[in-house]
């Protein structure tokens, strides 16, 4: 989804519009989540950039994406571009030895030292 979306429309009260604009983002998000994943693929991804227009659009994350809404409603601009691509994604695991050597290494914040 690359699009520009108006925050004002003549027969609906702003605030209406808002929420609609934030629901047609979030249909889109949940038509891509539903598509079938291809073997090897644990969960999708997005890509997203955000801004007062395709130019001074910047890479955001997917969950930040309603409070820059709400920050582009404050600033009372008329109009904002959103850019969401879905991607393919594999969850990594942690290695578990690896993270109970970091907390033996690491000395506690309640530990004080004598001297």
């Amino acid at each position: 989804m690359k699009k520009n979306f108006s925050l004002t429309a003549p027969n609906k009260k702003p605030d209406r519009q808002v929420e609609w604009v934030k629901h047609e983002i979030n249909k889109y998000l949940g038509r891509e989540r539903r598509k079938t994943l291809p073997e090897g693929v644990d969960y999708w991804d997005f890509d997203c950039k955000f801004g007062a227009d395709e130019s001074s659009a910047a890479v955001i994350h997917v969950s930040e994406i309603g409070k820059k809404i709400d920050g582009i409603v404050l600033e009372n601009r008329p109009s904002f571009y959103i850019e969401i691509l879905a991607k393919q994604a594999k969850r990594l695991k942690r290695d578990a030895v690896s993270v109970d050597n970091e907390s033996e290494d690491g000395e506690s914040d309640n530990e004080q030292s004598e001297d």
